[in-house]
């Protein structure tokens, strides 16, 4: 590899709004990385997604692709 062409990768504590404190590899400047959102937090991830619907899209994709009964 090249001198001085990549930037330094180490590791750093991320500091999650939530509270949530975890140990990643970053090339962030810092030992302390503070982030908005993470996995314990993100609604993706602890089940409380909502599907917006707009005018029944889904209903009719479900409709068109979905199982047979």
């Amino acid at each position: 590899m090249k001198k001085n062409f990549h930037p330094n990768y180490h590791e750093a504590t991320f500091e999650c709004a939530c509270g949530n404190k975890f140990i990643c590899g970053t090339t962030k400047e810092g030992e302390v990385v503070k982030v908005d959102i993470c996995s314990k937090c993100h609604p993706f991830f602890t089940g409380k997604q909502k599907i917006v619907d707009a005018a029944g899209r889904v209903d009719k994709f479900n409709r068109r692709y979905g199982k047979a009964e």
